[in-house]
């Protein structure tokens, strides 16, 4: 059933932003919605192999890299005590 048309209610601003997102990201906004409902309907076992990481996701991944032991929490509340001392 490709190419089957879709109308949808949205927030002006919003399609706005799609708009100029799927221009900078050189796709259309048909298929950021396919790949949104693809992405949102997909079963919960399928393997990671199939999934797709959004640009901007894979544009910021491996920018931080931390030790495998580190503590996020312990760290944040380090980050907290100091903050409000």
């Amino acid at each position: 059933m490709y190419g089957t048309k879709l109308t949808l209610k949205l927030n002006i601003d919003s399609i706005a932003n799609a708009k100029v997102y799927a221009a900078k990201h050189k796709t259309s906004l048909s298929s950021l919605v396919e790949n949104f409902f693809t992405t949102l309907t997909s079963s919960e076992d399928s393997t990671t192999s199939q999934f797709t990481y959004s640009p901007i996701v894979q544009e910021l991944s491996g920018i931080i890299s931390a030790p495998e032991d580190f503590d996020y929490k312990e760290d944040y509340i380090k980050y907290i005590e100091d903050k409000y001392e």
